[in-house]
């Protein structure tokens, strides 16, 4: 009021605008035509008073925040908290690599689509030329295009995503997406119009922390239910308590016979959770041994059948795979970490989590060199916590332990359908036998 006076209902906008360019230039601006604060407040205890002049805003570490409160005549009650904008400092390699980044752009999806094939490929062409005209320089952000390619055109029926880093990765895509062409940083999908549904995605060993769905546990019926049904199925398989390891303090989770059938206990549970509210897939997938539950949950497998895979093929890894080996995620494409592990015998591409990230797998002495090379080199490497090395050779000499353990498993064909991450396509869950879960693990 003391710049514009009353401005009716612009008046919660008008304080709005003044703040934003308080926090943009860093000032505290002035509150004019107030010589003589009113007496009617005590400013003399508080912290609240009046500016008589401007002042520099200097906020040190934190970033600056103000409050703008608007009440109306006609009772609008409204409180909008503001924060000035802080550019984001660029990641840094963790300290357990000891190497720079490789990149310190995330790897972002651009999601195009169109009502033709042709349409599609129109819309890529454009977006490549936007990228060209605009340069390296002034193009936005991959992050920025994405949110908008996701968040403002209408998904039609012949879409694709594409995946990269940066703005070459993504002038890349584009331009194969525009011509047609298959590349690995492009998926391409026809779906009919207004179809589609949620996707249930279970994760590998990794996503476990102690303590996890202990609150559950006490706070949800519906759950506490479904892990004592777990907890019953994994008993003849198992020489630990599921509910006593999900309440204690979390040093069982780091056996694996233990972590994996607590994890695909969790991921059932939770499943069964969503659809006592509503929530149920349209399909499933899942990353290695979230497979078991995958299938579980699309009813590929029995309750009983999915323990005895989850709980027996993590027994036979513990005795007979343990101690002799080790995984590291690298950040490259997985041509690049093929040819980077081909230098050791014994190292193989385990597992292709994306365009810019794979997962290397094999003997423990390799696997050392390899950090070391990597560290030398300025490749972001992560060793994985783990002291066996599954998705390579290794896994061979359980193949016959596996076959006669999982020999009993009667799959059938699920309603829900199951995509496997071990063909990269959708597949009757009628074929998941004992084979099979031994292919996921190798």
């Amino acid at each position: 009021k003391s710049n514009i006076g009353h401005s009716q209902a612009a008046a919660g906008a008008g304080g709005v605008i003044k703040m934003v360019q308080a926090l943009r230039h860093g000032v505290m601006p002035q509150t004019l035509h107030v010589q003589e604060p009113t007496p009617h407040v005590d400013w003399s205890s508080g912290a609240v008073e009046l500016l008589t002049e401007a002042r520099e805003w200097d906020s040190g570490q934190q970033p600056r925040r103000a409050a703008v409160s608007s009440f109306g005549v006609s009772g609008t009650n409204a409180h909008v908290v503001l924060e000035e904008y802080r550019a984001p400092q660029p990641a840094r390699a963790s300290a357990e690599t000891t190497a720079p980044a490789r990149s310190a752009h995330p790897v972002t999806p651009w999601i195009l689509s169109g009502r033709t094939q042709q349409a599609l490929r129109g819309q890529a062409g454009q977006l490549l030329s936007h990228l060209q005209d605009a340069g390296e320089e002034n193009a936005p952000a991959p992050v920025d295009i994405g949110f908008s390619c996701a968040t403002t055109r209408a998904m039609l029926e012949h879409c694709a995503v594409v995946l990269a880093e940066d703005h070459a990765g993504f002038r890349r895509g584009l331009t194969a997406l525009a011509e047609g062409r298959e590349t690995a940083e492009v998926i391409a999908r026809t779906q009919d119009a207004g179809q589609g549904g949620t996707v249930f995605v279970f994760p590998g060993q990794g996503s476990q922390w102690a303590g996890m769905a202990a609150e559950l546990l006490d706070q949800e019926p519906v759950f506490a239910e479904a892990m004592a049904q777990c907890h019953r199925a994994l008993e003849p398989f198992t020489e630990f308590s599921l509910l006593e390891v999900v309440r204690a303090e979390g040093a069982e989770l780091e056996r694996v016979e233990v972590v994996q059938p607590v994890l695909w206990a969790v991921m059932v549970s939770l499943a069964r959770l969503w659809a006592s509210v509503g929530v149920v897939p349209a399909a499933v997938v899942g990353h290695s041994q979230g497979e078991i539950a995958a299938a579980v949950v699309a009813g590929g497998l029995s309750l009983d059948d999915g323990a005895r895979v989850v709980a027996l093929r993590a027994r036979a890894v513990a005795r007979d795979l343990a101690g002799q080996g080790g995984m590291v995620s690298l950040a490259l494409p997985v041509l690049e970490a093929q040819e980077l592990a081909a230098r050791w015998q014994g190292l193989s591409v385990a597992v292709v989590n994306g365009p810019g990230s794979t997962v290397v797998s094999g003997d423990a002495d390799a696997v050392e060199e390899l950090l070391a090379h990597c560290a030398e080199e300025g490749i972001r490497a992560r060793r994985i916590p783990v002291d066996y090395a599954s998705h390579c050779a290794q896994v061979e000499q359980i193949r016959e332990r596996l076959l006669h353990d999982l020999a009993p498993v009667t799959p059938v064909s699920s309603t829900v359908p199951f995509y496997s991450t071990v063909t990269g396509r959708r597949k009757d869950t009628a074929g998941l036998d004992a084979d099979y879960w031994y292919g996921n693990l190798r």
